[in-house]
């Protein structure tokens, strides 16, 4: 089981960890091959991925040294990996990690070459971004959506009450710390079966049986758990939204919302928020129902399957620019959710 560490002692660890590291950078693609490394951000790739055997698109990486502190124990330069009460033993050889994003056309047909760059529409004085709104008939709830070059995303998470009870949980959606103040401020974190609607409950439901340890091949926009008209984007959409705002090496510093993210060394961890898209630093639930990462991550989930037990997230946190996907997370973690535009 894949843990998050308690960020409250992060200052201290990674102040000691940073001693410990001797880091590099790359970049590498072409059209027949991936560029693997290792870094310090999260996610450590499943055997087969390091083998490039299971992804249909190729990519590019960039890659630093993880920093391994001298008990032998993995200290995560700023990410949420472990829990505060849970040390994962690492060998004499670093955790192979990797932030990846598309570089080169896939087999679906996505090319980042035909993605138009959009233009920045928002600064520190003026806000000139094509918002609309979106009404929830289920619950009442509004919500604000921002047209982002060909796309139209919700600019605020879902906050839908998606109750459909687990094998051992009575409910598949939370707030943050179980406190309902967070569900308005952050929205709800569902489990990867709930953002899905595994157990279709809700009308247009094209994804039946997407849960844990089932593995499911939904075709088309997957609706889940997103208001009529709108759906759970795959990993390639959001792979399309990187492009779009420049890249994924600053592409979470344009998403990221101009508040609420803690420093990094006392530089600035919030984002410009330049196109309007206004990621919360919402952090995360585990399947312990341990909440973690408030005010360091954002984490969303995608409609993409890796296999039965994980499927792909997109992330971005306080102290990078970048914003990524990975896909070794198991489903039973409590992320957010953004909808996109049918």
């Amino acid at each position: 089981m894949k843990k998050f560490l308690d960020l409250s002692s992060w200052s201290r660890k990674a102040a000691i960890g940073s001693m410990l590291i001797m880091a590099f950078a790359f970049v590498g693609c072409d059209d027949s091959s991936s560029a693997s490394a290792e870094n310090n951000e999260p996610a450590a790739l499943s055997s087969a991925e390091k083998q490039g055997s299971s992804s249909s698109s190729r990519h590019c990486e960039e890659c630093n040294d993880e920093a391994i502190s001298s008990s032998g124990n993995a200290e995560l330069n700023g990410f949420s990996r472990f829990s505060s009460s849970e040390k994962k033993t690492e060998s004499s050889s670093s955790e192979k990690l990797s932030e990846t994003s598309s570089c080169s056309e896939d087999d679906d047909g996505y090319s980042s070459s035909s993605v138009i760059l959009a233009t920045p529409c928002k600064t520190e004085t003026e806000d000139n971004c094509e918002y609309g709104t979106l009404l929830d008939d289920r619950d009442g709830q509004s919500y604000r959506t921002v047209k982002i070059g060909g796309q139209v995303w919700m600019a605020e998470n879902l906050n839908y009450r998606y109750l459909g009870p687990t094998a051992t949980l009575d409910s598949s959606s939370f707030c943050y710390g179980d406190d309902s103040a967070n569900c308005t401020k952050y929205g709800r974190l569902y489990l990867w079966s709930a953002a899905m609607d595994s157990a279709g409950v809700i009308k247009g439901n094209t994804a039946n049986g997407c849960g844990n340890a089932s593995k499911c091949t939904p075709s088309g926009n997957v609706h889940g758990v997103c208001p009529q008209g709108w759906h759970l984007p795959s990993r390639d959409e959001w792979e399309v939204l990187f492009t779009t705002v420049g890249g994924w090496p600053t592409a979470g510093a344009k998403l990221k919302s101009t508040y609420g993210w803690n420093d990094y060394y006392g530089d600035r961890g919030n984002g410009d928020d330049a196109f309007g898209f206004s990621a919360l630093s919402a952090g995360h639930r585990d399947n312990d129902g341990d909440y973690g990462s408030e005010g360091y991550y954002a984490y969303f989930w995608s409609s993409t399957e890796y296999d039965g037990d994980g499927a792909y997230y997109m992330y971005t946190n306080f102290s990078k620019d970048g914003a990524y996907y990975q896909s070794d997370i198991e489903k039973y973690e409590g992320f957010s959710v953004r909808c996109l535009k049918d």
